[in-house]
């Protein structure tokens, strides 16, 4: 192997080992949509406890992508996936749980 392989090589592993560093850790959580913030993107939510990460309460979601935003309401009965990179979290994979 020559020197500029073996280059690329150790770029790519350093890179890929940032990446999965970044990731952030992820939660079930299970809550109620109270309002919606269209401007911001943000749903506030009253959800129950949330791993070992928070206990139940109500407070405030970025929501991540627009397309999962888009599908909320308020008064909807939510499942998603809480995505923690400290000190920053948001809402993904949402799902509205039929009423």
């Amino acid at each position: 192997m020559n020197r500029r392989t073996a280059l690329l090589l150790v770029l790519a592993l350093a890179l890929a080992a940032c990446g999965s560093k970044d990731a952030g850790k992820r939660y079930f959580m299970t809550g109620t949509i109270k309002s919606l913030d269209p401007t911001m993107k943000v749903a506030t939510v009253d959800a129950g406890k949330i791993g070992d990460w928070m206990d139940a309460m109500t407070m405030d979601y970025q929501v991540k992508p627009d397309a999962e935003f888009a599908k909320l309401h308020v008064g909807d009965k939510i499942n998603a996936t809480v995505v923690v990179k400290d000190p920053t979290y948001y809402i993904t994979d949402v799902s509205v749980v039929q009423k």
